[in-house]
């Protein structure tokens, strides 16, 4: 702590008295204009609960609602990045069609605001996809089971199964489009050389794709991958509107029942922002280990 005060300069210091004055008028004015009667003492209740017939500490609404957000940003950032790889090597294609039907759909994705091609996706693919399956159905006969808990330690409470699910597939193929073009682009960075090295000792493309070229890209990209990764948290807030429970959505209900208006929602920007810097913080240390080891 010491050495990092030692860096800061005087415009640090000027930049953060701004700051803090900012939010201190933003303060007062809501406590003055609005008349508005802060109820902290509250919200600890709401992420941690006492039950007072089992005497035990449960996790309340908010914290289930991290752990939701956490989960479903796992679930979905695994097959975005299945999709996104496929993309991406389809972006690279020697087959015209190939290359373009993939242009086509990561360019529409790219370029249409997030909560149209939610709505798209839910009401189009992903509800159908539940129906046809009947997950509802199966969902309700492992909740009625007495012996469920990995199930709920891997997707929650699982009468909220199928609703877990449709927000997994609408953000993960949302985000697939922006992890096809950060493969595409490590892909294209191999050089040439390499390439035509590979077909000279009687390699396919696909030999060259898996041996040579995709192994090198891989780690190349890793970097922009992890701020998608966070990216992707931040943006699983807006499957919100499609009824999925995660924090955003918790925070929704918080609000209605219990009037928390400016509290439930600092509170829930402060989970965010806990998860999101401490990853970019995490994936930088990382990043910098790798760099010193080669």
């Amino acid at each position: 702590m010491t050495s990092f005060l030692r860096k800061l300069k005087w415009p640090d210091y000027l930049i953060l008295a701004v700051l803090i004055g900012f939010f201190g008028y933003i303060w007062f004015t809501i406590e003055g204009t609005l008349n508005y009667a802060w109820r902290w003492h509250l919200i600890p209740s709401y992420i941690v609960g006492w039950h007072t017939g089992r005497e035990e500490w449960f996790a309340n609404i908010l914290l289930r609602g991290l752990v939701a957000t956490i989960r479903i940003s796992i679930y979905a950032s695994v097959l975005a990045l299945i999709l996104g790889t496929i993309l991406g090597i389809a972006r690279c294609s020697a087959n015209l069609t190939v290359r373009m039907l993939a242009r086509t759909y990561l360019e529409l994705l790219r370029n249409i605001p997030p909560v149209v091609v939610v709505f798209i996706f839910f009401f189009f693919l992903s509800q159908q996809l539940i129906d046809v399956l009947n997950l509802e159905r199966w969902a309700r006969g492992i909740a009625r089971q007495e012996n469920n808990g990995v199930w709920e330690f891997f997707f929650g409470e699982m009468r909220r199964f199928p609703s877990l699910i449709s927000g997994v597939i609408v953000l993960a193929l949302f985000e697939s489009a922006f992890v096809g073009e950060i493969v595409r682009a490590g892909i294209q960075s191999i050089p040439r050389g390499q390439r035509e090295a590979a077909k000279s000792i009687g390699m396919s493309r696909m030999q060259e794709m898996r041996y040579i070229v995709l192994p090198q890209a891989m780690k190349r990209v890793i970097p922009p991958l992890a701020n998608q990764f966070i990216t992707l948290i931040k943006d699983s807030s807006i499957i919100s509107l499609i009824s999925v429970y995660e924090l955003t959505f918790a925070t929704v209900q918080l609000v209605a029942s219990s009037r928390l208006i400016f509290e439930a929602w600092i509170t829930t920007a402060g989970f965010y922002f806990i998860v999101c810097f401490g990853l970019s913080r995490l994936f930088a240390r990382l990043e910098r280990g790798k760099k010193r080891a080669s």
